[in-house]
């Protein structure tokens, strides 16, 4: 590992006791030698094979139509098997809610989908599990409430949704989606 910082090598083929192969996973922080390292990307294509269908963490979103119901929300998410590191509720602002949808700069949909996301609190969760992204977006269905309730009737969104813009809930649609708004 290269230290780009102070322009040096800092770990070269050491071994560290305190680490092991489940803590290796995109979103995770370790600490190695008293330095914290979070883990942004695989290295190559053989290590993201390798460990690539092992835990991620994911964003998930509770939207402001579905906050009442998010006790019932946690508990769906619980028992499809994820973890809850994070949780923070917050009401968002114009410029929080345009910069989190930039992916969707140039859907039609967009201030309606901003508005709609600033009129109340949200709530904000880090959710792992193995294969976090795909599993969260099978959890939460077809983005069209009305479809999801005939496609994936036990989704979060045929359960909590009532339209293709107050669907309960929302989640980055791929992995590379995910690092991103992971910061934010």
């Amino acid at each position: 590992m290269h230290d780009v910082k102070n322009h040096r090598t800092f770990l070269k083929r050491t071994k560290y006791e305190d680490l092991h192969l489940e803590d290796l996973f995109i979103g995770n922080k370790v600490n190695i030698f008293s330095r914290q390292l979070v883990l942004l990307d695989y290295g190559d294509q053989y290590t993201a094979r390798q460990l690539g269908s092992k835990k991620e963490k994911t964003l998930a979103l509770i939207k402001p139509d579905a906050v009442s119901k998010a006790g019932e929300i946690i508990e769906i998410i619980n028992k499809a098997g994820f973890t809850l590191t994070k949780l923070k509720m917050m009401t968002l602002s114009r410029k929080e809610a345009t910069d989190f949808h930039i992916d969707h700069q140039s859907r039609p949909f967009l201030n309606e989908l901003i508005q709609f996301i600033t009129s109340g609190p949200i709530i904000a969760m880090e959710i792992l599990r193995d294969d976090a992204v795909c599993e969260w977006k099978r959890l939460l269905g077809p983005a069209n409430s009305g479809l999801a309730r005939t496609d994936a009737p036990e989704s979060i969104r045929a359960l909590f949704g009532t339209d293709g813009i107050k669907n309960a809930a929302h989640g980055p649609d791929s992995f590379a989606c995910a690092a991103r708004v992971r910061c934010f």
